[in-house]
């Protein structure tokens, strides 16, 4: 990895850190509605994001076969741009239900990997669920995301895809 690359990786930990930070603070009081409107407010954005990042990323793609073959692309070529790394695991029951295992999410290694910090993990994962979301909204495939961390910085997200 050159100096450019950490730079950059660096710099969107940051971003990501300090979005969350902000969500937050302007929240105000921590009650169990507010958090639930800051995680939205998360998601959303991310959701946004990923849309963008996947109409820049596909724009010189074929065509993708089916919600597998997208699925692939999401777990390879997204998730590589992203995250710099690759989804370590894809699981479907072939029903719409993807399982994405991320053996160690980038965006939660830099918290302990004990257990006492699990309770903060869902307001790191929101905006990489909206990410996935989004990216999977602007290739036609409409879905509910959702992450759960039980072992820190492993994490798995259900990605339930709607029936139109």
């Amino acid at each position: 990895m050159n100096k450019q690359d950490m730079a950059d990786e660096a710099l969107f930990l940051l971003l990501h850190n300090e979005v969350i930070s902000c969500v937050y603070k302007a929240g105000g009081d921590q009650g169990d509605a507010e958090n639930g409107k800051c995680i939205t407010k998360l998601e959303n954005m991310g959701f946004r994001v990923g849309q963008g990042l996947i109409e820049r990323f596909t724009k010189d793609t074929a065509r993708f076969k089916d919600e597998l073959d997208i699925m692939k692309f999401v777990c390879k070529d997204f998730w590589t741009t992203v995250f710099k790394k690759q989804i370590d695991n894809l699981r479907t029951n072939h029903q719409g239900i993807y399982v994405l295992q991320d053996n160690k999410f980038r965006l939660i290694t830099q918290m302990s990997a004990g257990k006492q910090y699990l309770e903060h993990a869902p307001k790191y994962l929101a905006f990489s669920c909206g990410l996935i979301r989004g990216g999977l909204s602007n290739l036609g495939i409409k879905s509910i995301v959702t992450a759960e961390v039980s072992v820190m910085p492993a994490c798995k997200f259900q990605v339930m895809i709607q029936k139109l």
